[in-house]
């Protein structure tokens, strides 16, 4: 049952204003903000390649197809500022696909040496990648430098989420079907600590700018979690709606939840017969201070670099929400 809120709980100093609701291909699963917000990409699960939208003109202005496009399976990417790139993985495959950002020009494809590659997660200190495997249960340190693999790292089942913290010395690896929350060195390659939620499905990771707190979705128990990493142990959990997914955080302080909603009783890869939600949790008190009702099956989520506006994807409906913030 979805909880209860009374109107002051309701009452948020944050201002969503609807922009429009845009086509795109099939199934995407992420929606990224370029680093000078012109543009919105998305790779799509279920099409050869990613899309580009254009915020100037609100509407996809190209299709990229990497090499390997017939394969479909485009799941996560990531932008890498600082070198001008954006990183593309592709789950069929096992290859992640490099393009230079703003010409969208392909550069190389990096082999992770795993099955079903997903998350992709960089440390700059380390000058490093860390790129998690559903299939496999491990998550591949790749050198940027030279895409060589540093390191295959054995982690619990099904893989998904990663952040780097401390520089880079340690990283943070989610794991869907094994219920944990795991803590590895980048040095020594040991298993730091772990949390355990039993049944638990964990999906996303974002971190507070100081790295004292980390958020954890987990799709299972329809809830999000608050960390403490110094003592890497939850500290408050906050439910949502069904099948939370991805999150991210506004000015350091308000989390945004994609909550895809619950599963088609046929087939979870199916429509979904209810369309899902977006919550808004101030992490201060950990409370709930707005949501929203998205499409079918938000799925995909991200604030611009400038905080002006919230995407969000429609999975089934191959759509992008966007609105304006404040």
């Amino acid at each position: 049952m979805l909880p209860l809120f009374s109107q002051a709980d309701m009452n948020s100093k944050i201002e969503l204003t609807k922009i429009g609701v845009y086509k795109c291909g099939k199934q995407p699963k992420q929606v990224l903000f370029s680093p000078d917000n012109k543009y919105i990409l998305m790779p799509l699960l279920d099409d050869d390649g990613f899309d580009v939208f254009s915020l100037d003109y609100k509407k996809v202005i190209k299709r990229i197809n990497p090499p390997m496009a017939s394969q479909k399976g485009f799941a996560e990417g990531i932008f890498i500022p600082g070198k001008n790139i954006f990183l593309v993985s592709q789950m069929t495959t096992g290859k992640v696909y490099e393009y230079s950002y703003p010409e969208f020009t392909y550069v190389r494809e990096i082999d992770t040496n795993g099955v079903w590659s997903k998350f992709i997660a960089y440390s700059s200190k380390k000058n490093l990648l860390a790129v998690s495997n559903w299939v496999s249960n491990d998550v591949s340190l790749i050198d940027y430098d030279s895409g060589k693999i540093v390191r295959k790292i054995n982690t619990g089942r099904a893989p998904r989420g990663m952040c780097f913290v401390e520089d880079g010395d340690i990283l943070i690896t989610l794991s869907f079907d094994s219920g944990m929350i795991e803590k590895f060195s980048t040095v020594t390659y040991e298993r730091l600590g772990s949390i355990f939620i039993e049944k638990a499905a964990m999906r996303h990771i974002v971190v507070n700018e100081n790295e004292s707190k980390a958020f954890v979705s987990d799709m299972y128990h329809r809830c999000v979690y608050k960390i403490d990493l110094k003592h890497f142990k939850i500290e408050k959990t906050q439910w949502v709606f069904n099948n939370p997914n991805t999150i991210d955080l506004y000015k350091d302080r308000y989390l945004f939840v994609s909550c895809r909603g619950p599963n088609n009783p046929e087939d979870y890869t199916k429509r979904s017969l209810v369309n899902g939600q977006i919550f808004v949790i101030d992490t201060q008190d950990f409370s709930v201070v707005k949501k929203i009702e998205g499409g079918n099956q938000p799925t995909g989520l991200d604030v611009s670099n400038d905080g002006k506006y919230l995407c969000f994807s429609d999975f089934q409906d191959a759509a992008i929400q966007i609105f304006e913030l404040k």
